[in-house]
């Protein structure tokens, strides 16, 4: 049920950002009474799920789910459809109308994709608001939890007070902050540290084979289950919160689980908080130093919140209050990603070995539905497919709107035969870099 759930939220996200975008093409095309032949959600290689033609479009769903496309009349796209190209343009063509128009529609697709990420963005702050725990709240720091991190000099119990040079206010922005981070500066035993990150600390973190995040908040240890040899299936039960180990006093999960090696083939005294009850009872160890007892390593807001542990802050906005708020989020998503983008493109970091294809992008997506989990990757991926059509490659839209460019520039339209080259040439890139993405997912499926 949870991989289907996952596929759902998938597919339905894919889904939206195609449409949309390919809809950004197809309305400034009729606006321009420019003939749309195709409008096709998904790729039809040989045949069609489903297609419908409606007035001069075609409409349909294909069988490939690698993106969609529409069919402009007289344009060279993925199409090569050379023999229409071969006969004498017509006023409905692509190729027909002015420079400045086949420039507003080569566009539309990526003024789409940026503006629906804007739009959820407002959307998501006047339904949810903002809910958020202060870093300065972290009065013990944070949880290290990823070796590479750990291996960076990062250490559990460090406040995090900067990374890049900017401060961190949120504990939300401390994760995704570090995955990206040159250095980093911390107060350890009231000391203030500066921390240099190796150039390659994406590559790092991804081979340390740790798919949890690479920090969390300090919480204490709440046994959340066991494992099915567990001899101690009768000692604890889940939600019990460990307060002493053999006498001595934990505050923390990560305490506890560091003192828990220890204990080979023993059995300890603990003392465990059970709702308003303090409860004495035991643990066995196996030799390994294994409880077999399991624990949260996060916990949901409301339960830190019963906890006293951090303060919880909570933010209701207008829908006025909403617009600037979203569009704050929405730019800032745009400079995360083109940094990430030079990130990856700079060889000395290795971060082109992260790179995913739809296995990464399918992954995102939570087992559990979550329409705030599914808007906020929606969006994400609305900036990402955005940007990455921008990019000046022959075949993606970047590519159409360089050479749309150098015509308005120049006065000089390049050849159709310069265009078709140019299409093959970008086709191939495209399919390479198509390879390589998901040729990157099924490597780490395999081997890691």
């Amino acid at each position: 049920m949870d991989i289907v759930i996952k596929l759902s939220q998938f597919l339905l996200s894919l889904s939206l950002l195609i449409i949309l975008h390919e809809l950004g093409h197809f309305i400034p095309a009729k606006l321009f009474k420019t003939r749309v032949e195709k409008f096709y959600l998904f790729f039809d290689v040989k045949y069609s799920l489903l297609k419908k033609k409606i007035g001069e479009t075609e409409y349909g769903i294909g069988w490939l789910p690698l993106g969609g496309y529409v069919k402009i009349s007289g344009m060279i796209d993925e199409s090569m459809d050379k023999e229409q190209m071969a006969l004498p343009p017509q006023p409905w063509e692509f190729r027909s109308k002015p420079a400045w128009q086949r420039l507003i529609i080569m566009l539309g697709g990526v003024t789409v994709n940026f503006i629906l990420a804007f739009i959820i963005y407002i959307g998501m702050a006047f339904v949810y608001g903002d809910t958020y725990v202060a870093n300065a709240d972290l009065k013990d720091g944070v949880w290290v939890t990823n070796p590479a991190i750990e291996n960076a000099g990062i250490q559990t119990g460090d406040k995090i007070i900067a990374v890049n040079g900017q401060k961190i206010d949120r504990y939300d922005d401390i994760a995704k902050n570090l995955f990206m981070a040159k250095d980093v500066t911390v107060e350890r035993n009231n000391e203030i540290k500066t921390i240099k990150f190796p150039i390659n600390i994406i590559n790092k973190i991804s081979n340390s084979g740790v798919k949890r995040s690479l920090v969390e908040m300090r919480i204490p240890f709440v046994v959340s289950g066991f494992e099915e040899t567990s001899p101690n299936k009768k000692a604890v039960k889940p939600g019990d919160i460990l307060t002493h180990i053999n006498g001595v006093p934990v505050k923390y999960a990560d305490e506890v689980a560091a003192q828990f090696k220890n204990f080979s083939g023993k059995t300890i005294p603990i003392t465990i908080k059970r709702g308003d009850q303090v409860v004495q009872s035991t643990l066995k160890f196996n030799k390994e130093s294994k409880s077999g007892v399991a624990y949260a390593s996060r916990l949901p807001y409301s339960n830190l919140e019963k906890l006293n542990l951090y303060t919880i802050n909570r933010q209701k906005f207008s829908f006025a209050e909403s617009i600037p708020i979203g569009i704050e989020t929405g730019a800032n998503g745009l400079v995360e990603y083109g940094n990430q983008l030079k990130t990856i493109f700079n060889p000395k970091t290795e971060a082109y070995k992260e790179v995913g294809g739809f296995a990464a992008i399918f992954n995102i997506f939570p087992n559990t539905w979550s329409w705030e989990a599914f808007w906020t990757i929606t969006a994400l991926l609305s900036i990402m497919l955005g940007v990455m059509n921008l990019l000046p490659i022959p075949a993606l839209d970047g590519g159409h709107v360089m050479f749309l460019l150098y015509e308005i520039i120049s006065g000089k339209k390049p050849s159709d035969k310069f265009l078709e080259n140019a299409q093959m040439v970008g086709f191939v890139l495209l399919i390479a870099l198509l390879l390589f993405a998901n040729g990157n997912d099924i490597y780490k499926a395999i081997v890691k």
